[in-house]
């Protein structure tokens, strides 16, 4: 009971009802006096209050280290990160390199320069022995780092 009594007493003082009335009302009096607390309505006041349904945490970190994705839908071998594939050849047509990779289950692709590969990638050079693909990216604060991952042919025999 005194538990009640401290939790709702800002209720009482307001006067949205009181426990005392209904209590000393006798009889009639005691139904008209409960008919007259039901009938008050209580208006929440929400101004400089906090929305207490909103949840403490939430998921916006706002680092500025956090890297945005550009929301473009991604196609062909942008679905496939290079780190998923194995440089098997290279073919040189012409002064111009072609590559070749295949991914675990062995399905062959040919690459070709300017190539987008990966989320953020494009293949900016294929060279003996090598494809050279570059990953770009921007963060919050706007820098824009750059990765650069090197796929290398191995010798046969050699892994």
């Amino acid at each position: 009971m005194a538990l009640f009594v401290v939790c709702a007493a800002p209720l009482f003082a307001s006067g949205v009802f009181a426990v005392e009335d209904i209590r000393a009302a006798g009889g009639d009096n005691k139904q008209k006096t409960i008919q007259q607390a039901k009938s008050q309505s209580f208006v929440y006041q929400y101004q400089d209050r906090k929305d207490p349904f909103m949840p403490f945490i939430t998921g916006n970190t706002d680092s500025e280290d956090e890297i945005i994705d550009s929301g473009e839908p991604l196609t062909g071998m942008q679905l496939i990160e290079p780190g998923q594939l194995t440089l098997v050849g290279l073919l040189n047509k012409g002064g111009e390199y072609y590559a070749v990779a295949e991914d675990s289950t062995g399905k062959g692709y040919i690459l070709t320069q300017g190539m987008k590969i990966g989320r953020r990638g494009f293949i900016r050079e294929i060279g003996p022995g090598k494809v050279s693909i570059e990953e770009t990216t921007v963060s919050r604060a706007g820098t824009k780092p750059l990765t650069q991952i090197d796929m290398v042919l191995k010798k046969e025999g050699g892994k």
